[in-house]
């Protein structure tokens, strides 16, 4: 029988858990996601009460919550994304959403009744042509802040997987941007599965999370020179996969680039 490592068994099993909880998510809201654009009008929605609402920015936004509904209305904000929880009926409340980096404002009129709306998950998006107003505002630059190296980007994204939600917070300059969750053929061989789960961008630098796992019924040592695309750096969780179907076959690489992940690979 072989030995594995424990510290690698107990940490490809919080990956597994932590991986299978993004993917069901994920799935969820591709199967019901609502998109919704920005067009510089209040945004009207409806929430069930006790029934949690999850509606998703372009970037890391706070949340302003009216004193009319503090205490009845819970918010919560966590790298553009927001959850919405009423407590208890209540009237049109205005709600303003400001986007941490470029200053942007968003509104929702938000009403809270014991039926609700329908509670599909959000995406509020902005045209092209609203990204150039943000440009002009900002001289074509965005706002000067120190540029997280790469060691604190891969830093960054391996806390968004492992660390208890209580313990994750938003960083200043680094926000999430979209990324595709379809199967890539990142590894040379075939043998190594790769789906990404979570991209992010800070100061021109991208970081991408990605799922690895074997599909082989042999070990596999990784090695960043099989990946394709063009990275400034890779960073394994694991360098050592074991055969398919093991508890140990998958792990996470953090993938850095100068441009976002679709392009780079």
């Amino acid at each position: 029988m072989r030995n594995k490592p424990s510290n690698h068994s107990v940490m490809a099993t919080w990956l597994g858990v932590t991986l299978l909880l993004v993917q069901s998510l994920v799935h969820a809201e591709t199967e019901t996601l609502e998109r919704i654009e920005w067009k510089k009008a209040p945004i009207r929605l409806e929430l069930a009460v006790g029934q949690e609402q999850r509606i998703e920015f372009p970037a890391a936004v706070k949340v302003g919550v009216p004193a009319s509904v503090q205490g009845v209305l819970r918010t919560q904000s966590v790298n553009g994304m927001v959850y919405l929880l009423a407590h208890t009926s209540f009237g049109s409340n205005r709600l303003m959403v400001r986007e941490l980096d470029s200053g942007r404002i968003y509104l929702l009129d938000v009403t809270a009744t014991e039926e609700g709306g329908p509670g599909h998950p959000i995406q509020i998006y902005v045209t092209g042509e609203q990204g150039s107003e943000k440009d002009q505002a900002t001289g074509g630059h965005e706002p000067e802040q120190d540029r997280p190296d790469f060691v604190q980007l891969t830093r960054f994204a391996a806390q968004q997987l492992y660390a208890p939600a209580r313990l994750v917070k938003d960083q200043p300059g680094i926000v999430r941007v979209p990324v595709s969750r379809d199967s890539v053929d990142l590894y040379h061989g075939g043998a190594v599965e790769g789906v990404p789960l979570v991209a992010w961008r800070a100061k021109g630098l991208y970081v991408t999370a990605v799922k690895l796992t074997n599909r082989t019924e042999q070990a596999l040592t990784l090695d960043p020179r099989n990946l394709r695309g063009t990275w400034l750096t890779a960073t394994f969780q694991h360098h050592r996969l074991f055969p398919k179907g093991d508890e140990a076959d998958t792990t996470a690489v953090y993938l850095i680039s100068a441009r976002p992940f679709g392009v780079s690979h």
